[in-house]
């Protein structure tokens, strides 16, 4: 087996387990609860959640997305966090370690695994907490800059080459500086905490490359404005709806790690610039 899926696997596995986690994250962080304290428990009935009947995805199947003691409906949500976060990990696995452009050291490799692994993690949580809440708590946003920060600085040690970390840092400023901008002339319509999580994206971006930062940057209102106009034509929302901008930030990012060099090469390409 290539290493590549092996690693795959495992980090699939691993993301079920982490989704699990995750539910209690977008549950417990916006309300100000203690991650620790009490353990898992049904909010309804307030009954601990049993060792097994807490294992991901399969728990919520064998129970029919019902709680064992009261019957309260369980929210598919938990289902789809941990089922997704298991599959996005495990595509983000097999990325690092088969894109073309994956670095020759192990070391560096799994540092990368690490970051973007990472970065996948709180993206699910932010964009659920988001959607629900119209919020991107700091608890979970500012500690990605000391995150991206640290694991790209191991990687400029190992490798010896530190033009990602300057790109990264502009890229991180950048981002930070236009959303702070937005904010400041459209205060209604961008929050500052799309602001701090700008930066944040820009740092994973840049570690990329331009191209990534290029996309990354510009999908995001690309992919929320033919929401926001799908919607309204549908009337399910009008002009002056309020749709949190977090989630699409987050796909927009990961458009640009994803594809942004192709995309971007693909664009310039065809005014012959490159």
């Amino acid at each position: 087996m290539p290493i590549s899926s092996l690693v795959a696997i495992l980090a699939g596995v691993f993301g079920l387990l982490i989704g699990s986690f995750l539910n209690v994250v977008i549950w417990r962080v916006p309300r100000g609860e203690s991650l620790n304290f009490p353990a898992s428990h049904c909010p309804h009935c307030n009954h601990a959640i049993r060792p097994w009947d807490n294992i991901p995805v399969i728990s919520w199947i064998a129970l029919r997305g019902k709680c064992r003691d009261c019957g309260a409906r369980v929210t598919p949500r938990y289902l789809f966090v941990e089922l997704g976060t298991g599959i996005f990990l495990a595509v983000v696995a097999l990325w690092v370690f088969a894109s073309p452009e994956a670095p020759a050291s192990i070391g560096v490799l799994l540092v990368t695994l690490v970051a973007y692994l990472y970065l996948a993690a709180i993206s699910i949580a932010l964009a659920f907490i988001d959607l629900e809440t119209h919020r991107l708590p700091n608890v979970l946003v500012l500690p990605g800059y000391i995150v991206g920060l640290v694991l790209l600085t191991v990687s400029c040690l190992l490798t010896g080459d530190f033009s990602p970390f300057v790109v990264a840092a502009i890229a991180g400023a950048a981002l930070f500086a236009l959303y702070f901008l937005m904010a400041l002339v459209y205060p209604g319509g961008m929050g500052f905490g799309d602001v701090k999580l700008a930066g944040v994206l820009g740092i994973f971006l840049g570690w990329q490359g331009w191209g990534e930062v290029a996309v990354g940057a510009f999908a995001p209102f690309v992919l929320g404005g033919i929401f926001s106009l799908v919607l309204i034509l549908s009337k399910r929302a009008g002009r002056k709806s309020g749709i949190p901008f977090g989630p699409w930030m987050l796909i927009g990012a990961w458009v640009g790690i994803f594809v942004g060099r192709e995309l971007s090469g693909w664009y310039l390409g065809l005014f012959g610039l490159v």
